[in-house]
C-alpha cells in the first residue's frame, strides 16, 4: 500500500501543488487548511507522514507539532518561509523530523518524504529481543511488552513511540556511553545526518517527563563530547 500523506497549509495553491506532485509520485494524499481539519483527518485515516506549514492563522505549525508529539510519533516535515538555523532548530525541538524552506522545488518535498519514511519505518534492532522484558530502575518500571512506563508513585507516564524506544535502548545498556549516531541506529535505523541533533531534543523531552517524579540527571547523564549514558542501576525481569 502506498504511503498516506497529510498536507496541512492555509495557502490553497501550495496545498494543491504539493498534493498534486505527491499523487504523481504514487502517494495517497489528504489535505487540510488548518489544525481543526488536520485533527479531523487524523481521527479517520491512518497517516504515515504530515507535511505541515509553520506559519498559519490560529494554531501555527509549531504548536500543532508540539501537540501532536504528546501522543504520536507520526513523522512531520515543516514548511516555512523562514530558513534560518534558529527556526530549523526550533522546529526540531518541538518534534519535527525535517524542515523545508519556501520557495521550494516540489520534487525536493518528495525526496525528503521518502527519506523520512525510510527512517521512520525501520524496525528497532532490539525490539524482538526485549519485547517481553521489564526493566526496574529508581522506582520506575518499564514494561517492553505492554510498552508502558510506570512512575515510582504508580502512575502511568505517557511516552511517544520514539521516547519509549529511546528509554528502552538506554535501559538495555546501563553504564554505557552512547553517541547520537549509535542512538539513532539503535532506536530507528536512521542514518546520521543534518538532523542527528533531533536525538538531543527527544532526550530533552524524555528528561522533562522523568523529572516530574525524580532527578532526570540521575537517570540519563550527558557525557561531554561523547553522548549520553543511562546512569541508573537496572534490574531486568520477565514480563508477566
Amino acid at each position: 500500500m502506498e504511503p498516506h500523506i497529510l498536507v496541512v497549509d492555509d495557502d490553497r495553491e501550495i496545498r494543491e501543488l504539493v498534493a498534486r506532485h505527491l499523487r504523481k509520485n504514487g502517494f495517497q494524499v489528504d489535505t487540510a487548511a488548518d489544525g481543526l481539519e488536520m485533527r479531523k483527518v487524523l481521527k479517520t485515516a491512518r497517516i504515515d507522514l504530515i507535511v505541515l506549514d509553520r506559519v498559519m492563522p490560529g494554531e501555527d505549525g509549531l504548536s500543532l507539532c508540539r501537540d501532536l508529539r504528546k501522543t504520536s510519533d507520526t513523522p512531520v516535515i515543516l514548511l516555512t518561509l523562514l530558513g534560518s538555523d534558529t527556526d530549523r532548530i526550533v522546529g526540531l525541538e518541538v518534534g519535527a523530523d525535517d524542515y523545508v524552506a519556501k520557495p521550494f522545488n516540489p520534487q525536493e518535498i518528495v525526496a525528503r518524504i521518502r527519506a523520512v519514511l525510510r527512517r521512520a519505518q525501520a524496525l528497532p534492532p532490539s525490539a524482538e529481543k526485549t519485547r517481553e522484558h521489564v526493566f526496574l530502575f529508581l522506582g520506575w518500571r518499564l514494561d517492553c511488552r505492554s510498552r508502558r512506563l510506570t512512575a515510582p508513585d504508580g502512575s502511568v507516564v505517557t511516552l511517544t513511540d520514539g521516547e519509549f524506544d529511546l528509554l528502552q535502548v538506554f535501559a538495555e545498556r546501563p553504564g554505557i556511553v552512547l553517541s547520537r549516531e549509535q542512538l539513532l541506529d539503535l532506536t530507528s535505523g536512521r542514518q546520521p545526518g543534518v538532523f542527528d541533533r533531533s536525538i538531543d531534543m527527544q532526550i530533552a523531552r524524555l528528561r522533562r517527563k522523568l523529572a516530574v517524579y525524580t532527578d532526570a540527571e540521575e537517570i540519563i547523564k550527558t557525557v561531554r563530547q561523547r553522548g549520553y549514558m543511562f546512569a541508573a542501576g537496572v534490574q531486568a525481569e520477565a514480563s508477566t
